[in-house]
């Protein structure tokens, strides 16, 4: 498979989240050192069958949407005389034999930080170890990463103004410089290009799904202030696919953000706030970010949770999100907040279970954004919305949907007899809520 002529063997490179070629800092340190002694870089992406075997849906959008990027990557390879090689199976297993058939040097990748990529690195970096292989990572996925943006105390920002003003006033030129590698190209190895395994071989069907393009235009950057709270306009980047799998970087995001809109910039921040606090505060997983929320009494009925999931609650801006997600595997962001807010405090459904449907639907979904998203919504996380902030989707229609444009493309029933009743009365629902949660972080007042 490799050309292991050289004594001392050939640098890897590991795609994870981060497919492309440029402005990839992880592979431009790969092939800068190669380049400097004389090695060569074989570019490696593993299906990973721990993460896969996971997903019961086969027509999973985002494995198709790795699929295209693996391709795209073995197209600008190829035009350079060199190949991508995609193995399948359990990472350690891949490695083992990666390892006892060929003569690596070393193994570059970039950083990841959920808990499953944190214990496989772990893994993956013993093994080579016993092999003398040094497995070397870099910060990629984000500007700032976990204890780099302190307070004045030294101690971990968990509310996000003071967290953002200090993460702009750390930032440089350097901090989000393009590390191109254009003058390190001949650096990959040379071969035929080898195949990738279908979709069908690694247990998926293709979905056919048209997926967001990288290209942003420039007039939606500059309006996305104005224009980025109305789900029925085409107000936002749509970026966040691309940015969960790595098909566009976070640095080259932010380069054009500081020159074009201070709220999208503020957006991307929000994703280095979300990573800090998965990476500082693991126990977010399972438990809410505030321990005193894991006190209140969920009602978790499945019929509701069911009615939710599926769009048919009788409520056009909740129906017209989740059928929107159930469809396209996207959902706007202001609906995000609208759908969670009512499945966490009108329907008092545990917002694990909402993660989790999200978790299962989301083309972006990327653990920190998500748990931290629905831990705003149910109150639980950090800095979230208060308690007692409950959103009135009847208000929220109006002021961001006045014309039904956006509840008319996914709902066209709603005006119709054959559209459900509401499944909840929104004010008694509400009063219920805070009842609960009240009941909930402050016993001693009952």
């Amino acid at each position: 498979m490799m050309d292991t002529a050289h004594e001392n063997g050939v640098i890897i490179f590991w795609f994870r989240r981060d497919l492309r070629l440029n402005d990839n800092r992880g592979l431009h340190e790969a092939l800068r050192y190669a380049r400097e002694h004389g090695m060569h870089v074989v570019p490696i992406f593993i299906f990973d069958t721990a993460i896969l075997d996971k997903l019961d849906d086969k027509y999973d959008k985002r494995v198709e949407f790795i699929h295209n990027a693996l391709h795209d990557i073995q197209q600008e390879l190829t035009a350079l005389g060199s190949t991508l090689v995609v193995k399948y199976g359990q990472p350690f297993d891949v490695w083992k034999q990666v390892l006892a058939s060929h003569s690596i040097h070393d193994v570059y990748a970039n950083h990841d930080y959920e808990p499953y990529a944190n214990e496989r690195d772990g893994k993956i970096r013993h093994l080579l170890r016993g092999y003398g292989v040094q497995f070397r990572t870099f910060k990629d996925q984000c500007v700032f990463e976990k204890t780099e943006i302190l307070s004045g105390s030294e101690k971990t920002y968990t509310v996000f103004t003071p967290y953002s003003k200090a993460w702009k006033a750390k930032l440089t030129d350097v901090d989000i410089r393009e590390y191109a590698i254009s003058d390190l190209r001949d650096t990959f190895w040379k071969s035929p290009p080898l195949p990738i395994p279908s979709i069908e071989h690694i247990g998926f069907r293709s979905t056919g799904a048209v997926f967001p393009s990288k290209n942003v235009l420039k007039s939606i950057l500059e309006l996305y202030h104005q224009q980025r709270d109305y789900p029925a306009v085409e107000g936002t980047s749509r970026l966040s696919v691309h940015l969960r799998f790595g098909t566009v970087g976070i640095r080259s995001c932010v380069r054009v953000a500081r020159q074009l809109n201070e709220t999208w910039l503020n957006e991307l921040i929000w994703r280095d706030f979300y990573m800090m606090i998965l990476a500082n505060f693991p126990h977010v997983v399972h438990h809410c970010f505030k321990p005193e929320y894991d006190a209140i009494e969920w009602r978790n009925n499945k019929d509701d949770f069911e009615r939710w999931c599926a769009g048919i609650t009788g409520i056009p801006i909740v129906d017209a999100g989740m059928r929107e997600l159930n469809s396209t595997g996207y959902m706007h962001n202001r609906v995000r907040m609208i759908v969670a807010s009512f499945l966490t405090k009108n329907l008092l459904i545990d917002w694990r279970w909402g993660e989790g449907y999200f978790a299962k639907k989301l083309l972006d979904f990327d653990l920190s954004a998500n748990n931290g998203g629905w831990q705003w919504a149910a109150g639980s996380g950090c800095d979230a919305a208060p308690y007692f902030r409950v959103f009135n989707p009847i208000l929220q229609t109006e002021k961001f949907d006045p014309k039904l444009e956006y509840v008319k493309r996914w709902v066209p029933e709603f005006e119709s007899n054959t559209y459900p009743k509401p499944i909840v009365d929104l004010k008694e629902s509400r009063e219920r809520c805070l009842q609960v949660y009240k009941r909930a972080l402050k016993p001693d007042n009952d």
